[in-house]
């Protein structure tokens, strides 16, 4: 048997547009195997399929509308004016959101952080900060300070002042807004008790300093469509988080109640092939763009469901570690035999040893998320499912 001479290989899927109602548990396997024939590889055992978030969504007709948001928040906040903290700047992930939110309201005071949102889009530069002489960890700042300050700032990306497109989408749907720019959530409490955290990933900690600062009616966007409004989609464990734009009025909500599709994918492709794939749903890579500054994930998490095998963090050895010291005398053969043999005599965990130093200590879920996100991409590829080859394998792999 000759060596092998590639390790991982990454392959987007093309597959048909998926509506609701589609049963994907049956149509990935098929794309999968078609694929499989038609390019000429075969599937082995520990493959990777993973199947993006928003098909997922999709096929479960998980959506809700901007009234179902409104709804939601007049029945948790009342009458009362809302703290809106700490949301991204979006128009694809929190404008829809916020028009819901406002519709809901008779007054939002929309308390933005700055220099940029928990993702990296800029409101304000740190060098324009700098020149300011501004600090944001203490400095609250009113709507008619950032702007003598600041001015008018458009997104490098999006041309767009996120600051006058909020504001003015408040308005449009009724509601009152002041807007204050700060970074300690209880600066919020200065102009009510009542909140609502929009960040992300540091949503627990908003909301545990609010409630002890002397909050009254404190939640998340994730505590926002757990349970079903008027018939309207849900997620019982994420909410609001995780949601795109569907339409003007309309969001797609973040898969809920899939881990039966994945183990259900598993067990077709071991039903028609004899191996033994893992199965992922994933959505935004865990990566940060270094010239943007923008930290892809905008959703709660990588992967909300996936198969056992995809559980831990990687555990391997460094070779270039190994190389240049454990056997800096040998090359050739030699050199290939003894790295051979420490991978192979290599501890079940590696924390804290020096020749695996340098390796990605994270969630296996989170690697294989981010490169899948980067195979499928966001446009018009049609790859909404990721084969993944070889990712488990190492150099004594044949």
């Amino acid at each position: 048997m000759s060596e092998r001479l590639v390790g991982t290989v990454s392959r987007g899927i093309r597959c048909p547009i998926f509506r609701e109602g589609d049963d994907l548990s049956q149509m990935i396997p098929e794309a999968v195997l078609n694929a499989a024939a038609a390019e000429g590889f075969e599937l082995r055992d520990r493959d990777v399929i993973a199947v993006t978030e928003s098909v997922v969504a999709r096929t479960q007709g998980n959506y809700c509308t901007v009234q179902d948001i409104a709804e939601d928040v007049k029945q948790k906040f009342g009458d009362s004016t809302v703290g809106v903290i700490f949301p991204i700047l979006s128009r694809n992930r929190f404008s829809i959101v916020l028009r819901g939110i406002a519709m809901g309201c008779k007054k939002i005071v929309l308390m933005l952080s700055y220099p940029s949102d928990e993702v990296g889009n800029d409101l304000v530069t740190l060098d324009m900060i700098d020149e300011a002489g501004v600090n944001p960890y203490s400095d609250v700042l009113s709507l008619e300070e950032y702007r003598k300050l600041f001015g008018e700032y458009r997104h490098p990306f999006t041309g767009v002042d996120y600051v006058q497109f909020y504001e003015e989408l408040i308005r449009e749907c009724g509601a009152e807004v002041e807007i204050v720019f700060a970074n300690q959530a209880k600066a919020i409490l200065n102009y009510t008790k009542n909140v609502l955290a929009c960040d992300i990933h540091t949503r627990k900690r908003t909301k545990r300093i609010l409630k002890e600062a002397g909050a009254e009616i404190v939640y998340g966007m994730d505590d926002l469509m757990t349970a079903p409004v008027n018939g309207s989609g849900y997620n019982e464990d994420y909410g609001l988080l995780g949601s795109n734009k569907a339409t003007e009025d309309k969001v797609k909500l973040f898969p809920h109640k899939s881990q039966g599709l994945v183990e259900g994918i598993q067990k077709a492709i071991f039903d028609k092939t004899g191996k033994r794939v893992e199965v992922m749903v994933y959505g935004d890579g865990a990566f940060k763009d270094p010239q943007g500054k923008i930290w892809e994930l905008a959703d709660p998490v990588v992967s909300p469901f996936f198969t056992e095998g995809l559980k831990g963090t990687p555990n391997e050895l460094k070779l270039k570690y190994l190389a240049d010291n454990d056997y800096k005398d040998l090359s050739g053969d030699e050199l290939k035999q003894a790295i051979s043999e420490s991978i192979k005599k290599k501890d079940a965990d590696l924390k804290g040893q020096m020749a695996s130093e340098g390796t990605t200590p994270r969630q296996l879920t989170d690697l294989i998320g981010s490169l899948c996100d980067l195979t499928s991409g966001s446009g018009d590829k049609g790859t909404p499912v990721v084969l993944i080859q070889g990712y488990f394998d190492n150099y004594t792999n044949d």
